[in-house]
């Protein structure tokens, strides 16, 4: 999210998201008549306790732009040692994935529907998380909507500044401008160190990372897909 100036109007907050309507299915209408008022997460500007969130002390990963969930439950449930929290403003994927959380009796689940950099700015204390995970996000490929990209400078430090010492910024997308974008911006940004090794500044699909239809989808066309795993460093 940045800022860009209007002439002769105060500066307005670009988002890096577009929310689309669309209508709920009746498991998606479930999750959040059932299952949010346990495990949603409504939005106030105050700095939650993950301790208490959670009932436990334990390495808390955030997703950013979860979509429907896929992923993001298989990893909650391959990693019940490990807290969760999802962030994602399209209504009908935050159902989908309430829905089959409960189904599959996730407890170390939790979920916001709302802004991220609201969320990480004012929710998450400071050298809290393990991980912060992006995976495909909007790549906004035209050049004059390059601003509306996620990833920024400002952004680095802000998901920098949430990570535990050693704690790592996982992004993944299948638009090779965009990965070039994040490398970039990453590379240049202060208190960050690449994992990377053989194919710098990339890396192989992290076992931890599901490989989801989508995705399968695109291998069989040939399509790439870019993995990058910077560790906070100071």
């Amino acid at each position: 999210m940045t800022e860009d100036s209007v002439p002769g109007k105060k500066h307005r907050v670009i988002k890096s998201f577009v929310i689309r309507a669309g209508r709920m299915t009746a498991g998606q209408q479930r999750g959040w008549d059932e299952v949010w008022p346990k495990v949603g997460l409504d939005y106030t500007p105050d700095q939650i306790d993950l301790t208490q969130l959670f009932g436990r002390e334990a390495p808390t990963i955030v997703e950013i732009g979860f979509g429907m969930g896929h992923s993001l439950l298989e990893m909650a449930k391959q990693s019940p040692e490990n807290n969760f929290i999802g962030i994602e403003v399209h209504r009908p994927g935050v159902g989908a994935l309430l829905n089959e959380a409960d189904k599959q009796g996730l407890t170390n689940l939790r979920v916001f529907c709302h802004d991220a950099v609201e969320v990480l700015s004012h929710c998450i204390p400071e050298s809290s998380l393990s991980r912060v995970q992006l995976y495909f996000p909007d790549p906004w490929h035209k050049k004059r909507h390059h601003k509306r990209r996620l990833v920024q400078p400002a952004f680095a430090e802000l998901v920098r500044s949430r990570l535990v010492l050693e704690g790592v910024f996982h992004m993944a997308t299948d638009w090779e401008n965009y990965a070039e974008h994040m490398a970039a911006v990453l590379e240049n940004a202060n208190g960050f160190k690449n994992t990377a090794t053989e194919y710098y500044p990339y890396i192989e699909r992290p076992a931890f990372r599901p490989l989801t239809k989508f995705e399968k989808r695109g291998h069989r066309l040939g399509h790439g897909v870019w993995d990058m795993i910077y560790q906070r460093s100071e």
